[in-house]
């Protein structure tokens, strides 16, 4: 029976999220935001950067053969007897990279790695002896060395000597840098630096560590052969003094 009253609306329920999950929910967008700002980061560094190198089976195979040829000739050489010293008057030598070294055996790697010789036409000064020698000998497919004279070697220090300074390659220019460093050897000046190196003195090594690898340049109208080399520069191996036209080739 219809009394005339009106029934008080009913109160909607809301069902309240608990708060762990409105916590695990924020967290969860966070790590989602993170991962795409990750992505988005990687795929710019992988479109700016260099691309994908694919290499052919042929290099794989030229690689291959270059390592064992590397050592077949080690083992030749193990079984010669060494080779005999230079005069003593040709005490110091000049070894200059003048090959690629992509593919050569482990040996072989380590070997221009100890003479510093990383980057090709890159040279050091080296003090002949018995171990050097060996060294050499087994480098020798990439490598050039002989006898410098006094001029080769004043040429190359004055023009591209450098040394490392809190990390960084500083050119040899301020004699002030080199007693500062060097001058508990008795080197206080880049003359003193070159007569130590040229003559091979007592403070031979310290002078020579001092030194950084000199980093030779190649002209762009240099002549090439088929292969990319050039051509002015020779066969590698022992060049006696003609290292010293090499030199002046590339310094």
């Amino acid at each position: 029976m219809y009394t005339g009253e009106t029934q008080p609306p009913s109160k909607k329920v809301i069902k309240l999220v608990p708060e762990y999950l409105l916590k695990k929910r924020k967290t969860y967008q966070a790590i989602k935001a993170t991962q795409a700002k990750l992505a988005l980061l990687e795929k710019r560094k992988v479109s700016k950067g260099k691309p994908l190198k694919f290499r052919r089976l042929e290099d794989f195979l030229k690689d291959s053969h270059k390592r064992h040829r590397d050592e077949t000739r080690m083992r030749r050489t193990d079984l010669r007897p060494a080779a005999p010293l230079p005069p003593e008057k040709n005490k110091l030598a000049f070894v200059v990279r003048i090959r690629e070294i992509k593919g050569v055996s482990p040996k072989v790697m380590k070997v221009i790695q100890m003479m510093r010789l990383r980057k090709i036409f890159s040279g050091t000064f080296v003090k002949i002896n018995k171990t050097s020698m060996a060294m050499m000998k087994m480098a020798e497919p990439y490598v050039a060395w002989g006898f410098p004279n006094l001029k080769s070697v004043r040429e190359l220090i004055l023009k591209r000597g450098q040394t490392r300074i809190n990390r960084r390659r500083v050119p040899l220019t301020d004699n002030a840098l080199i007693e500062q460093h060097m001058g508990k050897t008795g080197i206080i000046c880049l003359e003193d630096l070159i007569h130590e190196i040229y003559s091979v003195g007592k403070n031979f090594r310290a002078a020579n560590n001092f030194l950084l690898p000199f980093k030779l340049s190649v002209a762009r109208h240099a002549a090439r052969d088929k292969a990319g080399l050039l051509k002015d520069l020779g066969n590698p191996g022992f060049r006696a003094t003609d290292i010293n036209s090499i030199i002046r080739l590339l310094n």
